[in-house]
């Protein structure tokens, strides 16, 4: 009996595998992006995604000049997808979210991260939490916050000196994994007033719990295993058991349980202060219970406990890694361009006070130029992907012509097919920024006008922190932040790449794109600089 269950229970399998798979075929066959042109696929498997992901292959631009600005590009199992850099076709792509959504894929390996989040939901739900998360990120709270900002970056920079002097006046930092511990120290006392830390932790010393398990759920989901590729893709496999998954279920519980406690504390803050005192219940957990409890705000609007509790790990991805990574890459940008640090050294140096509030940092305009250009030419996020939830047709600024020569102003679409959104492509675009658009040149900002008014990005006219409804709802808190560390690093040290500029290269996860050094891969992501203290 037991036997001839479980040769059902194959035989459903693979007839289920074998209709998947000769639909995918059908459909690909039948594909209308078969019109579009585009390159021959390298890889069985792969597509054209190595050649994406290979940093130094120069892939997009060599495309995007022979092929033009929309074209087909093949994903995993050669599927293909629509690519486009045409700035008409991407803002219907990023204000039609009723269209085109995070595939339920997607959602299912970010959900792991981050569980219900306002980065995961979509439709209405995504809306509902929108809504209610705004206010926290509006101008006056980031004002406030401010000071957590400084008050971290200075502990960066005392932190820094401390080896400067140690080495006798010049010292060797690796500045990606410090910038990320200060950034993690900030979303944690700016996010939900919780203090991890992480600069002070000492050599030896447990990380903390909080910390430690979002790493853990984080470095889990964004490198590459092959059951989690097709868990993200077939739902079957997500019920087979397996080591990263249950490691994920640990740090998973203890982020729901730190999030519970968090969320109880911020209740029992509005609860004893309706009307907070300078300084307290300024963290963002808190001001979104406040708002999530407003007394205009009917019961059917509110969200969940669930869904608050998923806000914590949503911070910490979009607040941390992102952020870390954005000053990184200002610092190696200012290394190669040394007449933009001196430049902005002397800026910075003109102000009077170590501690500036969000409206001085705002007042800089060489900070600000530095800040525009670093989001344009090493925007931390390279690319987003959406999936058609029904057919569709896509309008373009310029045409494309198909194999017989027929030119084409839309492009047909079908439900369930992607549409990658290439930021760094559409940020670098020589037809938009010039032919010096590889180059970093802070002084592009100060023309008049800079840049596309075309370019649908909700800041700084690029697609950095994208656009539409479901454009980055944090970006002036990252801008500040950035602003900030930039600001104090700047004034108290001289940088210098420490390797030969041909030696950084790009290595993505599944969020983020950071520097490696290409003759020491084993290290993982890293920037390691020369760094002297300036004389003033």
């Amino acid at each position: 009996m037991l036997l001839k269950l479980f040769a059902s229970l194959c035989a459903t399998l693979v007839a289920y595998v074998l209709y998947r798979a000769l639909n995918m075929v059908y459909r690909e066959l039948t594909t209308p992006l078969g019109a579009l042109p585009g390159p021959k696929s390298t890889h069985w498997f792969f597509g054209n995604a190595k050649e994406l992901m290979d940093d130094n292959s120069g892939a997009e631009e060599r495309w995007i000049k022979e092929f033009g600005r929309t074209m087909r590009l093949r994903r995993f199992l050669n599927l293909s997808q629509l690519y486009t850099i045409d700035t008409k076709a991407i803002h219907h792509v990023i204000t039609n979210t009723h269209i085109y959504q995070k595939s339920e894929g997607q959602r299912y390996g970010l959900g792991r991260i981050v569980g219900p989040g306002v980065l995961v939901v979509e439709d209405d739900e995504h809306k509902q939490q929108r809504k209610i998360m705004n206010p926290a990120f509006g101008v006056p709270h980031i004002r406030e916050l401010t000071s957590i900002f400084v008050n971290k970056s200075i502990q960066l920079r005392d932190i820094w000196a401390a080896q400067v002097t140690q080495s006798g006046g010049i010292a060797r930092i690796e500045a990606l994994s410090w910038l990320s511990k200060a950034t993690l120290d900030v979303i944690g006392l700016a996010g939900f007033n919780y203090d991890i830390n992480a600069l002070g932790a000492t050599e030896g010393t447990a990380p903390d719990e909080l910390a430690a398990a979002f790493e853990a759920v984080f470095a889990a989901e964004t490198s590459f295993s092959l059951i989690r590729f097709f868990q993200m893709r077939v739902p079957f496999f997500r019920r087979l058991p397996s080591r990263q998954d249950r490691e994920i279920a640990v740090a998973q519980a203890v982020m729901k349980r730190i999030g519970r406690r968090l969320l109880a504390e911020s209740k029992r803050e509005i609860r004893e202060n309706g009307t907070f005192e300078a300084g307290r219940g300024r963290d963002l957990l808190t001001l979104l219970v406040r708002a999530n409890t407003a007394k205009d705000l009917p019961t059917h609007q509110q969200l969940s406990d669930e869904d608050v509790i998923a806000q914590v790990p949503t911070f910490l991805v979009a607040g941390h890694e992102t952020t870390s990574t954005g000053v990184t890459w200002a610092l190696f940008g200012l290394t190669q361009n040394t007449a933009a640090q001196t430049r902005l050294r002397r800026e910075l140096l003109d102000v009077s006070t170590d501690t500036p509030t969000m409206d001085e940092l705002n007042a800089l305009p060489y900070l600000d130029c530095v800040v525009r250009e670093t989001m344009r030419l090493y925007a931390p996020v390279s690319a987003t992907g959406r999936m058609a939830m029904r057919d569709d047709v896509v309008p373009l600024s310029e045409a494309f012509t198909d194999a017989n020569g027929v030119a084409h102003e839309s492009v047909r679409i079908r439900k369930g097919q992607f549409v990658m959104i290439p930021i760094a492509a559409l940020n670098r675009d020589v037809a938009v920024w010039g032919s010096d658009a590889m180059e970093f040149i802070p002084e592009r900002w100060e023309r008049d006008p800079p840049i596309s008014n075309a370019i649908p990005g909700v800041w700084g006219h690029m697609l950095t922190f994208l656009g539409g409804p479901r454009s980055c709802i944090g970006y002036r808190f990252s801008l500040v932040e950035t602003k900030a560390l930039l600001f104090t690093l700047l004034r108290a040290f001289e940088f210098e790449l420490a390797v030969p500029a041909v030696d950084i290269g790009l290595k993505g996860n599944a969020i983020v794109v950071r520097p490696m050094v290409r003759s020491d891969l084993a290290a993982g992501n890293q920037l390691p600089l020369l760094v002297k203290p300036v004389v003033r």
